[in-house]
This record gives structure tokens, C-alpha cells and sequence, in this order.
């Protein structure tokens, strides 16, 4: 009997634990050392992980809030919080206290993974909040009572934990602020960040050889639509810098093929060019400038490719990069025309999506029962189930 297709993220993973068990799938680094996981690693950790939660509470249904800058316990936790037919919901780490108690309240998640313990003190201001700890540095465990570390919920399970996602359940779901003060959200189902994923990988033409750079907010709706679905579909490597503060270095010291950022991302690594090479009338700039204005001749491109062009994409970490896109609004011209310059074709991609606006979790609770039509806390009423673009 043939085997029916892969259809939720958890599906995707499982394929590639099966396919390519011992290839890398994730690399991070962590004190200036680069440390990889396969795809059986991460398979491995993430039935663990939501063998855990089950046994603490944790439901077909129910929220996780993670709020957290790129890191791989967060994208672990994502993935097994999905396994159990749960929704992921990365938070941006700096949202001010008024704005995250806003967040809590109305969306009650069943735990909320931190990554720092600041992060955890401003969680366990909330009564009766549950708390993962990254506790990224292997210290004591947080005394706290509603405080669990991470590598308590990965423990070894003996029995195998079957998957309950379903192709149309959320997967993720991203939360902020309207121009009124609403809190609002968007929500993913499996099946739509697929689709989403397989246009990508053909427009693309992405391979399991590509590298993939995640530098962006992890809380970035695009996160989830050009990175992660399309990692877990196409088995390509995935790479968390150290920090935000360190990810020109690290993509310099990786050089990804596959790069996704904003206008405002592309327009930091353009500063870098500007800085490197600062003097208006220096010949490297006046080079530089009239390959953007396409005003050299065969002889001077050539030069100009050798002696400049190629070492500046080593430097901002371009040297390989095929796939380079801007998520959302297109480059300016002056950010444009440098990167056509350094032969680097920056294509765009859209981030736009239904933004819903977020009922108190009790009244959506009985919203649901007295309509009878959302089993699922958050399954949209058929929205989740259309393209996000």
C-alpha cells in the first residue's frame, strides 16, 4: 500500500529522520563553537519533548508561548508542542511587561518557554503561569516551583509518541499590537505553510544541500514561512547564530546559500560595504559606483568582479548565496542597486496575512461552545486554511 504524502510539519520531520537520518539538520552555536544535530537528533528530542508536555498537561488545543530570540530549544519546543496538536506561539523577547501580561491574559498558554532568567522573571509576575527555563548555561535549576528546566523535559521515553497534528490545525501563530491598541494575531495551519513551503522550495530551486541562515526575530511571522517549513520539507541546514549581535560575523564565518531578511536586514549588511570602504573617491568605491550605474566596460567589470566585488561578498557573507530574499517590503534603490552591483539577486517575497483580533481566552472558550463550530481553542473558522498571501 502506498504511503500517503507528508502533510503536517511533525509528518515532514519524521520523513526526514527516515530518509536522512544522519544528516545535519541544525547547527547553533553556543560560545563561540558551532554544535550540529542530525535529523534522527532532532526527531529523537522533539517525540521527547512532547511525550513531556503531554504528561505535564499539555493538549491538542493548547498554546506555547515561547519567548525567545532564535535558538534551537525554542524551534525543538515549537516542533513538539505541534507534535501534540498544539500551536507554537514565538513572542518577541523585548515586548514591554504591559504589552506581554496583554498577551498572557488573552491567550492563557498552557507553559511559556523563556530563555533567560530576566525573561522569567517577568513571567512569574502571572499567577499560575508555568514556565520552561533554557537555562542555556547548564546552571542549578531555578528554585521556583513553577519553573521547569528544558533538559528535565528531555528525557528518555521508551514507548513512541505518536503525533496528533492535523493538516489544518495551527502550527504557529504571531501575535502584536494594532495601530488602536488591539492585540491582534495570525495563525498558520500545517497544510498552508506546506503549500507555502513547496513554492518556495521550486521558485527557489532549493536542494538539501543549501544552507539556510536564521538571523531574523524569531517572533517574525516569515520565520515559520521561509525558513522552517521549508527546512522541514526540503532537508536543507538550518543555522542559529550565537546572538543578534553576532550574526554578520557568524553568516561571514558560514556564508549561506539560502539568506532571508527584511529591507531593514539587507540595508545593515549594505552599511557594511559602506563602512569597509568609506572614502567617496577612494578607486574601490568609484569601482563600485559605476557597476552600479552599469557604466564599466568588459575589462573593468572583470576587474572589478576580482578585485572587489568577490572578496565584499565574502565578507558580508555572500559568497555563496543563490537564494536571497527580502521578506516584505522591496529594497530601497540605493540598497537595491548595491547588492545588483555585487551580482547578488535579492527577489521579494510577501508578509502579509489575516490579522485577527484576539478574544479573551475564556470568551473564546465559550464563544466555541455555544457555536460548536472550533474544536480546536485556536482552529480559525476556515481562515488557517487559506493561502497566507
Amino acid at each position: 500500500m502506498t504511503q500517503a504524502p507528508p502533510s503536517t510539519l511533525p509528518d515532514w520531520l519524521r520523513h526526514q529522520a527516515r530518509h536522512r537520518p544522519h544528516a545535519i539538520a541544525l547547527r547553533h552555536k553556543r560560545l563561540g563553537t558551532w554544535h550540529a544535530l542530525s535529523w534522527q537528533d532532532i526527531a529523537t528530542a522533539v517525540e521527547q519533548l512532547a511525550a513531556a508536555l503531554a504528561q505535564r498537561g499539555f493538549a491538542a488545543g493548547d498554546a506555547l508561548l515561547l519567548v525567545s530570540h532564535p535558538r534551537e530549544e525554542a524551534l525543538l519546543l515549537s516542533l513538539a508542542a505541534q507534535w501534540s496538536g498544539g500551536v507554537a506561539i514565538p513572542l518577541d523577547p523585548h515586548l514591554a511587561d504591559d504589552a506581554l501580561r496583554s498577551v498572557l491574559t488573552h491567550l492563557a498558554p498552557r507553559f511559556v518557554f523563556a530563555e533567560d532568567d530576566s525573561q522569567i522573571d517577568r513571567l512569574l509576575t502571572q499567577a499560575g503561569l508555568r514556565v520552561i527555563d533554557a537555562n542555556p548555561r547548564n546552571l542549578t535549576p531555578h528554585p521556583h516551583p513553577a519553573v521547569t528546566d528544558y533538559r528535565a523535559l528531555s528525557i528518555h521515553n521508551e514507548d513512541s509518541f505518536p503525533s496528533a497534528a492535523r493538516p489544518h490545525d495551527d502550527a504557529f501563530a504571531f501575535v502584536r499590537h494594532d495601530a488602536d491598541g488591539q492585540l491582534v494575531q495570525q495563525r498558520f495551519s500545517h497544510a498552508t505553510l506546506v503549500r507555502e513551503a513547496q513554492q518556495l522550495v521550486a521558485t527557489e530551486n532549493l536542494n538539501a544541500d543549501d544552507e539556510a541562515f536564521a538571523a531574523r526575530a524569531f517572533a517574525a511571522a516569515s520565520q515559520a514561512r521561509y525558513l522552517i517549513a521549508p527546512w522541514l520539507l526540503n532537508g536543507f541546514r538550518l543555522n542559529f547564530p550565537e546572538s543578534l549581535a553576532t550574526r554578520d560575523n557568524d553568516r561571514r564565518e558560514l556564508a549561506p546559500t539560502l539568506v532571508a531578511g527584511t529591507r531593514e536586514t539587507y540595508a545593515r549588511v549594505a552599511q557594511l560595504v559602506d563602512d569597509r570602504f568609506p572614502g567617496a573617491r577612494s578607486w574601490r568605491r568609484r569601482l563600485i559606483s559605476r557597476a552600479e550605474r552599469r557604466q564599466s566596460g568588459p575589462l573593468v567589470r572583470a576587474l572589478t568582479w576580482w578585485l572587489i566585488t568577490r572578496p565584499l561578498r565574502d565578507v558580508i557573507g555572500f559568497s555563496r548565496t543563490h537564494a536571497a530574499l527580502v521578506i516584505g517590503p522591496a529594497l530601497d534603490d540605493k540598497t537595491a542597486a548595491l547588492f545588483e552591483a555585487l551580482r547578488v539577486d535579492v527577489r521579494a517575497w510577501p508578509d502579509t496575512g489575516d490579522w485577527q483580533r484576539v478574544e479573551h481566552n475564556r470568551q473564546a472558550t465559550a464563544t466555541a461552545t455555544a457555536t460548536a463550530t472550533a474544536p480546536q481553542r485556536y482552529a480559525a473558522d476556515g481562515a488557517s486554511e487559506q493561502p497566507a498571501y
